[in-house]
């Protein structure tokens, strides 16, 4: 399940670099118009997709999934907030994609007690 969710993020973060996959035909003007909002910005697309790349690549591994998980989570609340706020269509793919990214900081809970803890 970690395998195919950090490809599914390598991928859609490559995409963002060399645009290999076509934008859907049928998208709602909304989500067009937010889309092109986002690349006007110069410097957040990239941004995204170096996140997706990263996250993705240490989610696939055991060690470093906990690390992966967490790059991913502001990505994962982006397309959340895009999907509820734009057009709610792409909502039950992020919901499983949500899901999953739930399921492995769960797995990972122990890792991530450290940054929670108070320490003296």
């Amino acid at each position: 399940m970690a395998l195919l969710f950090g490809l599914f993020f390598i991928n859609a973060g490559l995409n963002k670099f060399f645009n290999y996959m076509p934008m859907p035909k049928d998208l709602p003007e909304k989500m067009v118009k937010a889309f092109t909002a986002f690349m006007e910005i110069g410097w957040l697309m990239p941004l995204v997709g170096l996140a997706e790349i990263v996250g993705g690549v240490l989610v696939i591994f055991p060690r470093t999934r906990a690390l992966g998980a967490l790059i991913i989570f502001p990505v994962m609340v982006g397309i959340f907030l895009t999907n509820i706020v734009q057009d709610k269509s792409g909502l039950p793919i992020g919901l499983v994609f949500g899901a999953i990214l739930f399921w492995i900081m769960y797995e990972n809970r122990e890792k991530y007690l450290p940054l929670i803890n108070k320490q003296n």
